[in-house]
């Protein structure tokens, strides 16, 4: 809870029990989860949680930074408490979203390549294909066809 608590103070967020609830759980599940996610996990151990509390946070930590928001497709938004540059993976096949560092000579070739007098509040670079385990699914169903 120290981190959430340092993450939230270092983004201008008054700390509640709710908001430390959330950012733990960002910093401490890198899974990606969604809004929905997150509110199924905390609520059984938080009575006076409710979604909209959990959405209003979510809503509050990326306006401020602490969290990243992640668009999946316009289907789906997903956080993120992982906030330096960094690419996701996203398997079309079972919905895994896992991320993907970026080495520092990439991540600084696509902030110089921000056009001047432009200021870019995020950046996302999204990968798309098959995991593994999905890959070797494909791979065995079409051996056996």
């Amino acid at each position: 809870m120290e981190k959430a608590l340092a993450c939230l103070f270092g983004c201008g967020v008054r700390p509640s029990l709710q908001r430390m609830a959330v950012m733990d759980y960002l910093l401490t599940h890198r899974t990606h989860p969604t809004a929905e996610e997150i509110y199924l996990h905390l609520s059984p151990s938080m009575a006076t949680l409710s979604r909209t509390t959990v959405y209003n946070t979510l809503k509050l930590l990326v306006e401020r930074g602490a969290v990243s928001a992640i668009d999946i497709e316009g289907r789906q938004t997903r956080y993120d408490g992982f906030t330096h540059l960094h690419g996701h993976f996203l398997c079309v096949g079972c919905g895994t979203l896992c991320d993907v560092p970026l080495d520092d000579a990439l991540c600084r070739g696509i902030r110089s390549a921000i056009p001047a007098g432009v200021s870019a509040g995020d950046i996302q670079i999204l990968y798309k294909g098959l995991c593994a385990a999905c890959k070797a699914h494909v791979t065995e169903n079409q051996n056996t066809n």
